[in-house]
């Protein structure tokens, strides 16, 4: 009689657990409607004939890191844009990158490999404008990819100030502080 007590009590109470394994538990997630964005439809492309609003910020559409390497820099490197770009990269990429942009960043001391060296000549002088807007954009082996988190205005800021103000500010600091 224990035993068969025992055994009710069992059945009654895994039966709540047993429930959740019907397939009407799942009716509601799996319906017949579609999906948002689950087709190729989804996220229909403007229009031929349109034009953006005015005060649109826009720029080339680029599908890749290759197509944005090529891209030419529309944002002129003044005052204004260094400055502002500064400030990006204080946010976005001191954190790996450092101050100095020799990779000394406190992100970037625990990784096993150091992130890049953004004052070389390499990146200063030889590769083109497009080449660190599209690692910005699209991100690399390590680094995120910044293209949801920054406007295309703002990271051409960015590449702005790592091409003009990252070793120059540098320099004013070795300056300031032998002083």
């Amino acid at each position: 009689m224990n035993r068969l007590l025992y055994i009710l009590v069992a059945i009654v109470g895994l039966s709540p657990a047993l429930a959740l394994a019907w397939p009407w538990s799942m009716d509601m997630a799996n319906q017949i409607s579609i999906k948002p964005q689950e087709n190729n439809d989804a996220v229909r492309p403007y229009p031929a004939t349109s034009i953006p609003m005015a005060g649109t910020k826009t720029t080339p559409f680029v599908h890749d890191a290759d197509a944005a390497e090529k891209l030419a820099n529309p944002v002129k490197p003044t005052a204004t844009s260094v400055a502002y770009g500064r400030r990006m990269y204080e946010i976005y990429c001191m954190p790996c990158h450092g101050a100095s942009g020799t990779g000394d960043g406190l992100v970037g001391d625990k990784f096993m490999v150091r992130p890049f060296d953004l004052t070389t000549v390499r990146v200063q002088k030889e590769v083109p404008d497009g080449y660190i807007f599209a690692h910005v954009t699209y991100g690399g082996p390590v680094m995120p990819s910044y293209a949801n988190d920054m406007s295309p205005h703002e990271r051409w800021d960015v590449v702005n100030y790592v091409r003009q103000g990252l070793v120059a500010d540098q320099k004013n600091v070795a300056a300031t502080d032998k002083k």
